[in-house]
């Protein structure tokens, strides 16, 4: 019974992790996995290792059994805390450390054996990262597109095609930089309006680069 737990725990992080890691953010499938399992594991320790102590004769055994699961709630922050991100005054990285300490209260539940409520919240925390993603960015005349841009060996390039990006109406809400010997390669998330083609967007670029859709 408590390994079915703790299977359904983590099938739910999972669940949540995968929605994540469509969007490219830090923390994805394993993590939420993880963190769901490693929750319902402490659940099932915090409401039943402590079953074999002595009742006192106040009727109450030695030992407070929830102090384990309350350390999981707050212990659950310096994951989260990794998440976050700060960068010339934005902040990146608070919706996937919401998600993640979420995810942690899904594990409790679910390990605290209340399948229904964990497994109800898991869709509510997913259909909220959907369809609240980006201030009902669904209901913009745009998309989110992923641009890579290739063997880049200029100074300053990022803040040069930011610059640029919107100047033409395009909104950067990610990047990435992965920096090669003599070059780096940048990978952005953009938010195009639909009178914006690709050719246009590509014709910024002078290195190579590709550009897809963005889930």
């Amino acid at each position: 019974m408590y390994i079915i737990r703790m299977i359904v725990a983590s099938f739910c992080g999972i669940c949540i992790g995968l929605e994540r890691k469509n969007r490219l953010k830090e923390a994805g499938v394993r993590t939420h996995c993880v963190v769901a399992c490693a929750s319902a594991l402490m659940m099932i320790i915090s409401k039943y290792c402590f079953a074999d102590l002595p009742i006192g004769v106040d009727g109450v055994r030695g030992a407070d059994e929830a102090r384990i699961a309350a350390q999981v709630v707050s212990g659950i922050g310096f994951l989260g805390a990794g998440m976050i991100f700060v960068h010339k005054n934005t902040i990146t990285g608070l919706t996937t450390a919401a998600g993640i300490w979420a995810t942690s209260g899904v594990g409790l539940a679910i390990g605290a054996g209340m399948y229904i409520v964990g497994i109800a919240s898991t869709i509510i925390i997913i259909l909220a990262q959907i369809l609240l993603h980006k201030n009902f960015r669904w209901l913009k005349n745009s998309k989110l597109k992923k641009l890579v841009i290739k063997n880049v060996n200029v100074t300053g390039y990022q803040q040069y095609i930011t610059d640029l990006f919107i100047k033409h109406g395009i909104s950067v809400y990610d990047v990435n930089i992965e920096k090669n010997e003599t070059d780096s390669n940048y990978t952005f998330i953009i938010e195009v309006p639909q009178n914006i083609s690709e050719e246009k967007i590509l014709s910024f670029v002078d290195f190579k680069c590709k550009i897809s859709e963005n889930s």
